[in-house]
């Protein structure tokens, strides 16, 4: 089996908020991927006296063993007992109701010799080949069907849509939130290989539009996800009159997961 990650900070100035793990359990029963995009919180109050990236490792850590070591609990169940587990290591030193306490996007794949689940939460993507070729992206597209003009701001985003019905979902301190994510299963011989990626390095299909899903997931079999990193990098460089970046900023923090299956 081939898994290969990698992740890199939009900024030498701050630190990741992405985080990413993949396991292969001694039993040698299976596997599972976990990628999380912390969300940056505007400056000012947010309720929270800790970093996005205290979040993201708490939350992915107790995701990745929980999904592992708990091979009886769905996946929605692992991500809300690991939404629980995270909020407990703060609720008493952070206000967990404000709507900025650290939250993340959440792709989350478990397999075996018989199927594969999956779990998407927010605006993360995560992509099944099939063994003919065919690409499929699992996609929380609910951010994107929002009413145009309806985030024209990040104070609107937080009051009318962050994680309210009509809005769009991400995972905070309300383990309920598991129930809002995308889920599915399907059979281990029906995916040849998966890829799991954070917008920052989505943007080479979703903002550049320098090819389809497919393309994207034979790029990082051909490159690896640092490769296709860094072809995200030299594109936001060379868009220096903000055709395809906009608003945007120029650099998120990108990180990308493959992996790919023996043969059935």
């Amino acid at each position: 089996m081939r898994m290969e990650l990698a992740s890199e900070p939009g900024s030498g100035e701050r630190p990741n908020e992405d985080w990413v793990s993949a396991a292969l359990p001694a039993s040698g029963q299976g596997g599972s991927l976990v990628l999380l995009d912390g969300v940056t919180p505007p400056r000012g109050d947010v309720g929270c006296v800790h970093p996005v990236t205290w979040f993201t490792a708490r939350l992915g850590g107790a995701l990745a063993e929980l999904s592992c070591s708990r091979r009886d609990l769905a996946l929605t169940e692992v991500l809300a007992e690991s939404i629980r587990r995270t909020a407990d290591a703060h609720r008493f030193q952070c206000d967990l109701s404000h709507v900025r306490t650290p939250q993340a996007t959440v792709v989350l794949t478990r397999w075996d010799e018989q199927e594969i689940e999956y779990l998407v939460l927010s605006d993360s993507a995560l992509l099944l080949e099939s063994p003919d070729g065919t690409v499929r992206a699992v996609l929380d597209d609910r951010l994107d069907r929002l009413p145009p003009g309806s985030l024209a701001s990040e104070a609107i985003a937080d009051a009318r849509a962050r994680n309210k019905e009509n809005g769009f979902f991400t995972a905070a301190a309300d383990p309920h939130v598991a129930s809002r994510a995308v889920t599915g299963r399907v059979p281990r011989a029906e995916v040849r290989s998966l890829a799991a990626l954070t917008d920052g390095a989505s943007r080479w299909t979703e903002k550049f539009r320098e090819g389809d899903w497919a393309a994207a997931l034979e790029l990082l079999r051909k490159v690896g996800p640092q490769g296709l990193i860094d072809r995200v990098r030299e594109l936001e460089r060379a868009d220096t009159d903000r055709r395809y970046l906009r608003r945007s900023k120029t650099h998120d923090d990108a990180t990308a997961a493959f992996v790919e299956f023996p043969a059935v």
